[in-house]
């Protein structure tokens, strides 16, 4: 499934229904009796924040939505029936803003959360109600701009080729890409740990493999601004680095310039609780790679992993649901 994070839509409300003109009349009435009805009122354009969506892909491809327009109303005091509402789905952690203005509407951030973009118009009144008719109103239009921000209690940010993919596979119940070369993952990958059955006091989290960052992310090279926003959501962000230096890369280097992404985008990433892991460490150059990080890195608690092997996972997850509760 293709997974997309921002669309922009044009929605509006149902009109309303129009009001009836109409009089009775029997054999003892002089004079007839204005009895038309007043007219339904139109649909709202609803948006509800939905679990089982991952993805504003639909909104991709329909951008138009328009809720029905209420019913017309007859004669003896019918009124006409309400418009349908016009429902949207998006996926938990959609932002709305107004596209004239870019303020924001609303953010969902909860499962079943809504909120009503524009109203139905009112329907026209009949001449029961009053002794000429109204005509209904006209429904309101909006264009909102529609912003998907991943909710994860981790997120797993790193170079790419970092072992990110197969540390999450390994982990949880997520089914990423995985391959012996860069940029395997192009999209954030969503799982679920499970703790284990035998541990009391285990926690279940939700963890995010965001697509590897490179130099210049916070520009937006590599759509390296895009991924860093869902790191927003996150509560604890996981630097994975890649300890063997695979790529001709230094890791030392390689930590300091995630750290230095994260800065230049934003104070709110840099200040977020980290954990440094090390990964790659089934490869013999690695383990004089770490003697050098450890040294230079003091403060960092490293945890040491190998996503390949799946050895080491005990310890950082035991850290991670510490670190959540």
């Amino acid at each position: 499934m293709t997974f997309v994070d921002q669309a922009r839509i044009r929605v509006k409300s149902g009109d309303g229904g129009q009001g009836c003109e109409s009089f009775y009349r029997d054999r003892w009435m002089r004079y007839p009796r204005p009895d038309g009805g007043n007219g339904g009122k139109g649909g709202d354009v609803v948006v509800i924040a939905d679990r089982g969506i991952q993805t504003l892909l639909d909104l991709k491809y329909k951008q138009h939505y328009r809720a029905a327009k209420g019913g017309n109303a007859s004669s003896k005091g019918k009124s006409g029936k309400e418009g349908t509402d016009c429902v949207i789905r998006v996926p938990v952690g959609t932002i709305l803003r107004d596209h004239a203005t870019g303020l924001l509407i609303r953010d969902l951030v909860a499962d079943k959360q809504f909120v009503v973009i524009v109203k139905g118009a009112p329907g026209g009144l009949g001449n029961e109600a009053r002794k000429t008719i109204t005509l209904p109103g006209i429904g309101e239009e909006r264009t909102l701009d529609v912003e998907l921000k991943l909710i994860a209690d981790v997120g797993i940010i790193g170079f790419p080729n970092a072992g990110k993919s197969t540390f999450i596979t390994g982990i949880s119940n997520a089914k990423s890409k995985v391959a012996n070369y860069p940029f395997t993952t192009k999209q954030p990958i969503l799982g679920i740990v499970r703790a284990a059955d035998d541990d009391p006091n285990g926690k279940d989290f939700i963890i995010a493999d965001l697509p590897g960052i490179i130099e210049g992310a916070h520009e937006g090279r590599g759509l390296g601004d895009r991924f860093l926003r869902h790191a927003e959501r996150t509560k604890i962000l996981l630097h994975m680095i890649d300890m063997a230096g695979t790529e001709g890369r230094d890791p030392l280097d390689d930590y300091a310039k995630l750290e230095h992404e994260l800065r230049e985008y934003s104070d709110q990433l840099i200040a977020k609780q980290k954990i440094v892991v090390a990964n790659k460490m089934d490869l013999p150059q690695a383990a004089e790679h770490l003697k050098r990080f450890k040294k230079k890195y003091k403060k960092e608690k490293i945890f040491a992993i190998s996503s390949l092997n799946k050895e080491g996972f005990a310890p950082l997850i035991k850290r991670l649901q510490k670190a959540l509760c």
